[in-house]
């Protein structure tokens, strides 16, 4: 089986916050596999009180990524929603998205 190892693309931060709305912005993260195929993963954040930032939607996950069972069968939906949001709560996705509202340097 190929692993993927999953780096930080890019982060935007689509909406500044203020006193009435929060931050709120997308990330991307891109892979590849050991093969040389190309992977990558994106969602939409939103920035909560004290600088905590969390995914806005974790249903609304954007990907190329196929997930397949054992037997070599797609997954459901659902079950795909699962495996990618194991994948992005190993990565440091936070730091990137305070690095982009100039929380951290």
């Amino acid at each position: 089986m190929d692993r993927l190892q999953f780096a930080h693309s890019t982060t935007r931060v689509l909406v500044s916050g203020d006193a009435a709305r929060p931050s709120m912005g997308q990330t991307l993260w891109t892979g590849a596999s050991e093969n040389g195929t190309a992977a990558g993963v994106a969602w939409d954040w939103v920035c909560l009180p004290e600088g905590v930032v969390a995914m806005a939607d974790p249903m609304a996950l954007v990907t190329n990524l196929q997930f397949v069972s054992v037997e070599g069968e797609v997954l459901a939906p659902m079950e795909s929603v699962l495996q990618l949001n194991g994948i992005v709560h190993t990565l440091p996705w936070q730091c990137e998205v305070q690095k982009a509202l100039g929380y951290l340097h």
